[in-house]
C-alpha cells in the first residue's frame, strides 16, 4: 500500500509517483497561493486536449457514483455554445464524511485550479463553488483563497460561492441545479441532464471537489503519473474518511490498489474486536468482520465480486459490543427525516420502514414487522424522485444480512446492549430549511 496521508497531520511526498497533494515542501494547514504555486508550479492552461488526457488517466468522479470524468466533460462540451457553468460540489451532506471539507480547507487552490481548468476547457463563463452552510471553517478558508487569487490577478473566470442547506440530499445533481438557479436545495424532476440544461438553463458540469483536485494534478503531471498507483480499472488514489473503532480517525489518501486492512492499519488499527463496518457512508454497505482485512479498494471488484461500493470513501468501524441492527436503524431514521417531501416512497415508505425498524431495534417488534420491512424495502426501490430511498434501504438490507444473528435476537425480544453503545459518530439532528 502506498503512503497514507492523515488530514490532521498532512504529509507530502516527492512529486514523482505521488498523488493528490504531492509536492516537495512539507507543509501543513491552509496553503496560501504563493506556497501552492511554489510547490506545484503555475497552473497549466486548459483546453480540448485535457479531456483526452483525463480519459487516458482513467479518473472517475469521487463524489460517490464513480462516473468517468471525461464523459461528463465531453457531454458539456458537446452541449455548450460558449455559455456553460462549472460547479465545484463541496456540499458533503454525508454525516460521516470529512474528505471534501478537509481538502477545501487545507488545499483550496488545488481544487480551484481544477475548476478553472474545467472552465477553460469547456468555455464556461461561470464557476460556482457549492458549499454547505454547516462548514464555517471551510467557508473561511475558501473566502481567503478567493481573496488571494483576486490579489494575484490571475486570468480566470469569476468564481462565486453558492451556499446550500446542510441537508443529506442537497448535493444531489438536480438539487445543485435547483439551488444554483436560485431555488431550494431539493432534487427536481427533469428529463434532461445537467450537461444539457443545468443552472439557469445552461450546460453545467457538476464535479466533486476531490475530483477537480485530481484534475489539477493530472494536468500538471500527466495520465501516466496518475496511473502509477491504483489498478488498471481503478487508477490513482482516493480520500477516505476513517472513523469509529480505529486508533487514529481522520481523512486518509489511499492507493486504490490497496486492501481495506491496510487502511485500517494505517489508521492505527482497531481499538477493540470489530463486529463489522459500514463502507461508503449512509448510502453504503455493511461489511462482515471477516471482510475487513482482504477487501480490495478497486471500485469495479468491489461492485462485481463483493456487491458493495466504495461510495464517498467512508469507512466506519463498529466497536466491540455495538449492534449493527441498532446502528443501521439510527441511519435509516435520520435518512427518513431528511426526505425533501416530494414523493411517496420517501415520505411514506421510509417513514414506515423507520418506525418498524425502531421497534425491532428496541426488541419490541410485532409479529409482522420484519415481513413488512422486507416487503416495503422492495416497494420503494427505484421509485423515488431521486436515489434517496434506494440508498436508505440499501444500507438497511445489507445490515439485515450481515447482522442476521443480531436480528434474530431482537425479534426474539432479547435485550441488546448495543442500544447503549455509540458505534461510531451518531447521525446529526435532521436539517432545517432548504436554502
Amino acid at each position: 500500500m502506498a503512503a497514507v496521508l492523515p488530514a490532521t497531520k498532512v504529509a507530502f511526498r516527492p512529486a514523482v509517483g505521488t498523488r493528490l497533494m504531492a509536492g516537495p515542501a512539507p507543509t501543513a494547514g491552509f496553503e496560501r497561493i504563493d506556497d501552492h504555486q511554489r510547490r506545484l508550479g503555475a497552473r497549466p492552461a486548459g483546453g480540448a486536449a485535457l479531456i483526452d488526457v483525463i480519459e487516458q488517466s482513467g479518473l472517475r468522479g469521487r463524489g460517490g457514483a464513480w462516473f468517468p470524468t471525461w464523459r461528463k466533460w465531453a457531454a458539456v462540451a458537446k452541449s455548450s455554445d460558449g455559455r456553460s457553468v462549472v460547479v465545484v460540489n463541496a456540499s458533503e451532506g454525508e454525516p460521516l464524511s470529512a474528505k471534501d471539507r478537509t481538502l477545501v480547507t487545507l488545499r483550496p487552490h488545488l481544487v480551484l485550479d481544477g475548476a478553472v481548468l474545467a472552465a477553460e476547457t469547456l468555455g464556461a463563463n461561470d464557476i460556482v463553488v457549492y458549499l454547505s452552510r454547516g462548514s464555517r471553517t471551510t467557508e473561511r478558508a475558501l473566502e481567503q483563497a478567493l481573496k488571494e487569487r483576486s490579489g494575484a490577478r490571475l486570468r480566470e473566470p469569476p468564481i462565486r460561492v453558492v451556499r446550500t442547506a446542510h441537508r443529506y440530499i442537497a448535493g444531489e445533481s438536480s438539487a445543485v441545479v435547483n439551488r444554483g438557479s436560485g431555488g431550494l436545495s431539493k432534487p427536481r424532476f427533469s428529463l434532461r441532464r445537467s450537461a444539457e440544461k443545468g443552472i439557469n438553463d445552461q450546460p453545467t458540469l457538476i464535479q466533486n471537489a476531490e475530483t477537480l483536485a485530481h484534475v489539477a494534478m493530472i494536468a500538471r503531471y500527466g495520465s501516466a503519473w496518475f496511473r502509477k498507483l491504483g489498478t488498471e480499472a481503478s487508477p490513482g488514489t482516493a480520500l477516505m474518511t476513517v472513523c469509529g473503532n480505529v486508533g487514529r480517525p481522520g481523512v486518509y489518501e489511499v492507493d486504490l490498489g490497496a486492501q481495506l486492512g491496510g487502511v485500517i492499519e494505517a489508521a492505527g488499527g482497531t481499538v477493540s474486536p470489530a463486529p463489522g463496518a459500514l463502507l461508503g457512508g449512509y448510502f453504503g454497505t455493511w461489511l462482515d468482520p471477516s471482510w475487513l482485512d482482504g477487501l480490495p479498494l478497486d471500485v469495479d471488484r468491489l461492485r462485481t465480486t463483493y456487491k458493495t461500493a466504495f461510495g464517498c470513501g467512508v469507512l466506519a468501524v463498529l466497536p466491540q459490543g455495538a449492534c449493527g441492527v441498532v446502528e443501521a436503524t439510527r441511519v435509516l431514521t435520520y435518512l427518513a427525516a431528511e426526505t425533501s417531501g416530494q414523493c411517496g416512497p420517501c415520505v411514506n415508505g421510509l417513514g414506515a420502514l423507520s418506525e418498524a425498524m425502531e421497534r425491532i431495534a428496541a426488541s419490541e417488534a410485532t409479529f409482522t414487522d420484519i415481513d413488512h420491512v422486507r416487503r416495503w424495502m422492495e416497494m420503494v426501490r427505484g421509485r423515488g424522485a431521486c436515489h434517496h430511498p434506494d440508498g436508505a434501504v440499501g444500507q438497511l438490507a445489507s445490515a439485515l444480512t450481515v447482522f442476521n444473528d443480531h436480528l434474530r435476537a431482537h425479534l426474539n425480544g432479547q435485550r441488546c446492549y448495543g442500544t447503549a453503545v455509540a458505534g461510531f459518530p451518531q447521525p446529526p439532528s435532521p436539517g432545517r430549511g432548504w436554502q
